[in-house]
């Protein structure tokens, strides 16, 4: 009797652990698709504000409840297979322009200080951060995205404008290296 109620014992203790097993991968399941996501960030093109092979937490769900604003950082699906990081310069109904290395949205000048170290040392070496361009009117439902090193990003400026359907989420904490966890602005 004592060992058909240390097999049946057994037997539960091995269910218990099935069932909790299955509830936490569900439960990485439910929060790695609709709620959070790692990306490894490819490239200087969001320098000086991320670097190469840092690592951000992307929140998801963020734009299920408001659409992106300008200055959110980014990640969407660039192509079937890749995914980019940038930072939101305008949305639908923006125009947007550059003249003089200076940002105008709705012909008003945008202060970008996540840029001034990048424009003190070209203002210095004397040349244009940010190479002229537009007026561009963004269509609605479209986003307007630019790397902050703007030498080195490939981005609206070359691939269009960015459906709103195609973003993942928004970069809201870098925690990987360690000692360089922050929450970018």
């Amino acid at each position: 009797m004592k060992e058909i109620e240390g097999a049946t014992k057994a037997k539960n203790e091995w269910w218990e652990w099935i069932k909790a097993l299955a509830i936490a991968i569900l439960l990485a399941f439910v929060i790695r698709s609709l709620l959070f996501a790692p990306f490894v960030v490819d490239g200087a093109s969001m320098m000086p504000t991320l670097h190469d092979r840092e690592r951000v937490i992307v929140t998801k769900l963020i734009y299920f409840v408001k659409e992106p604003s300008p200055g959110d950082i980014i990640v969407f699906h660039a192509t079937a297979d890749r995914d980019y990081i940038k930072r939101v310069i305008g949305v639908g109904g923006d125009i947007v322009e550059v003249r003089g290395d200076q940002l105008y949205i709705n012909q008003e000048p945008v202060d970008e200080p996540y840029l001034h170290e990048y424009k003190q040392q070209a203002e210095q070496e004397g040349y244009f951060l940010t190479g002229d361009f537009g007026p561009i009117e963004i269509p609605e439902g479209e986003l307007f995205v630019m790397g902050d090193n703007r030498l080195n990003s490939k981005d609206s400026r070359m691939i269009g404008t960015v459906s709103l359907k195609s973003v993942v989420g928004r970069a809201d904490v870098i925690f990987w290296p360690l000692n360089q966890f922050r929450f970018p602005k």
